[in-house]
This record gives C-alpha cells, sequence and structure tokens, in this order.
C-alpha cells in the first residue's frame, strides 16, 4: 500500500506496510501480543502495520494492541460477524484511548476480507451437490452459484462497515480526529481460468476500500478493467438471494468461514495471505 513518502503526503491515510505476525500464534493471545509490540517496536515506522489473523481468540489482544497505538492489519477474515466483532474492537480500543485523553487520529487499522479462497473452498461444496438429473422446481441449483459467494459476503460485509462507520458511536470517535478502519479486500487474483482476471476488483470498487492486487491483476485492470465508482452497491439484492440459496443448497457459510479460518490460521494450505 505505498510507503512512507504516501503516508506523509496523504497526512497517515494510506503508505502502509504490513508485518506479520506468526499465525500460528492465532489462538494464543498473550503471545501474539508479545510478537505484535516486539515487531512495531523494532520498525518503529508510523507506517506500518502488524498483521494479526481475525480469530476468536485474538480479539481481545487486537483490540488491546489498537488501544496501545499499535497499528493492526486484522488479516483471514471470511464471516460478516467475524468482521463486525473486530469493527467493534477497534472502537472500543478507541474509546479506551478517548477516555485517557490519549490521541486517536494516528492510529490505524485495516480489516481483511480474504476472497478468492471463499470461492475456491465454496465451488468445492457446491460441486458435490450438484447432481444434474435431479429436478429441483423452484429450488436454487448448486451449478447457479458458482463463483458468486465471495462477492456477495463481500458487498454485505461493506453494509455492515456503512452501519457501523456512520453510526453516533462512531461519530463521536470522529469528532476526536479517528480515522474509519477500512475495509481491504485480499487474495483478489484468481486461479480458476474460467472466471475473469478483475472479478474479484471491478465489482468491489466502493469509498474508503483498499484492495491488494497482484501484479498480473494490477496489469489486466490498468489495460481492460472497468472503473465504476461505488460498484459495490450494485445487486445488493442479488447479493442477499446468493447467500440465502447457498444456505438453502445445504451449505453454512459460516461453517465454511470458520473452516477457512482455521486452516489459514494454522499455517496450512490457506495460510498466505496476499500482501498488504
Amino acid at each position: 500500500m505505498g510507503g512512507v513518502r504516501d503516508y506523509d503526503t496523504t497526512d497517515g491515510a494510506d503508505g502502509f506496510v504490513s508485518l506479520e505476525v506468526s499465525p500460528y500464534l492465532a489462538h494464543d493471545p498473550e503471545r501474539t501480543m508479545q510478537e505484535a509490540r516486539r515487531l512495531f517496536a523494532a520498525v518503529d515506522r508510523p507506517n506500518v502495520f502488524i498483521k494479526i489473523p481475525g480469530t476468536p481468540a485474538v480479539v481481545p489482544a487486537i483490540e488491546e494492541m489498537l488501544y496501545e497505538g499499535v497499528n493492526i492489519n486484522i488479516t483471514l477474515l471470511f464471516a460478516i460477524k467475524d468482521y463486525e466483532a473486530v469493527a467493534q474492537a477497534y472502537m472500543r480500543a478507541l474509546e479506551r484511548r478517548v477516555a485517557e485523553g490519549k490521541p486517536v487520529r494516528h492510529v490505524a487499522s485495516v480489516a481483511s476480507f480474504f476472497l478468492s479462497r471463499i470461492d475456491v473452498f465454496v465451488d468445492q461444496l457446491l460441486g458435490q451437490r450438484i447432481q444434474p438429473s435431479i429436478i429441483r422446481g423452484n429450488a436454487p441449483r448448486p451449478e447457479q452459484l458458482l463463483g458468486k459467494v465471495a462477492i456477495a459476503n463481500a458487498q454485505l460485509a461493506y453494509q455492515s462497515f456503512k452501519r457501523l462507520f456512520s453510526s453516533e458511536r462512531w461519530q463521536a470517535l470522529a469528532a476526536q480526529g479517528a480515522r474509519v478502519q477500512r475495509p481491504l479486500w485480499a487474495c483478489t487474483g484468481t486461479t480458476d481460468p474460467l472466471y475473469h482476471d478483475t472479478r474479484y476488483v471491478e465489482p468491489l470498487i466502493a469509498p474508503y476500500t483498499v484492495n491488494t492486487m497482484p501484479t498480473e491483476t494490477i496489469a489486466a485492470l490498468m489495460d481492460y478493467g472497468r472503473v465504476t465508482d461505488n460498484a459495490i452497491e450494485a445487486g445488493l439484492e442479488e447479493a442477499h438471494r446468493i447467500l440465502r440459496d447457498l444456505e438453502r443448497v445445504g451449505i453454512d457459510l459460516r461453517k465454511a468461514a470458520h473452516h477457512l479460518g482455521r486452516g489459514g490460521a494454522s499455517g496450512g494450505p490457506h495460510s498466505r495471505a496476499s500482501s498488504a
């Protein structure tokens, strides 16, 4: 997300670089805090983010680090409820600082949703349910949901972001100089040749968001991408329908998100975060 020059010219809005706490500590809040403090002090730059997975076990650690003024990139978010939990943790941390007369303007955080991993995993579950010989009537067909869940989930997560960061609670913090915790779209490259290479970029353009794109995706977007202001607001009813239909075909997205989060936090095949 740039460097110290961008940080300076935007007064701390952009130009951050992330450094990751070991994902093996994702269920150990005490050691997570120790490592976050060590890394933040070792780098000693205002534009560093410390990456911490947003597992339920370490949400209190995330809040504490933000309270201490450590900038946090909260990673491995897949479920909207988990996103809302870390957004609330950010607000609590800032409220604690304000109550103690501490500045909040340069405490920064992003909440990173991982996109392509959702579709890779959910598409596998959908594939197991495709049975062409079955007559489903008005019931949703699993094949009609392939490749659609991650974007729908991100669209609705953004609605949660708008609600939380337009609330009276947030406005009180903003009056003290606080900046919003920006949603970040991670894992935005595509591995399936059937999917367009900018599929996780064009539909999710929105104010305050960050998109961490692989080099190939950046090149594709610059070559033939379409940039539409606030594109994320298009098709919200369809997004709701997709997630309802996913449940109707027997897939619990919350459980899928839990599986992905555990795999990523354990350093498994889904563990590597895209750069941010």
